[in-house]
């Protein structure tokens, strides 16, 4: 059976990225390893906590020779407007999860709203990461 183990998330700094994911978020850190011999590259990955199974990748934008600098700033600006994708969270109480968050320090751009699917609710990271954070409804089959 195939299986999702990972996604990956551009950050502009990892430490940075590190501290919301664990502060404000409550996740937990699954990896942080940093590999001398691939020029100090940092592997660093990050799940909720009780979900061991799948953890987000929280890499940072290499430079040379990864990418080289026209195209890491064009990576640097897709991320920070939001549109390099979104992480669909999901909860059983997407007011008090708002709630929650709001006073960790989460900067919310959308407030939960009744949706045909559930209540809803967006946020960033400070990297400009787009996460939808969703109560969501059991749908009427027909």
């Amino acid at each position: 059976m195939i299986r999702i183990a990972n996604a990956q998330l551009w950050v502009h700094d990892q430490d940075e990225a590190l501290a919301f994911y664990t502060e404000k978020l409550g996740f937990e850190v699954r990896t942080d390893a940093t590999l001398p011999e691939l020029g100090n590259f940092r592997w660093l990955t990050v799940s909720p906590a009780g979900q061991p199974d799948v953890a987000i990748v929280l890499m940072a934008i290499p430079g040379p020779p990864v990418m080289d600098e026209e195209v890491a700033n064009q990576v640097r600006s897709l991320v920070a407007t939001g549109f390099a994708g979104t992480v669909f969270l999901t909860t059983e109480d997407c007011q008090a999860s708002y709630e929650e968050l709001k006073a960790r320090g989460v900067e919310f751009t959308e407030e939960p709203e009744e949706r045909p699917y559930g209540i809803d609710s967006g946020f960033r990271d400070p990297s400009g990461n787009s996460f939808r954070l969703t109560q969501v409804r059991e749908m009427a089959t027909t």
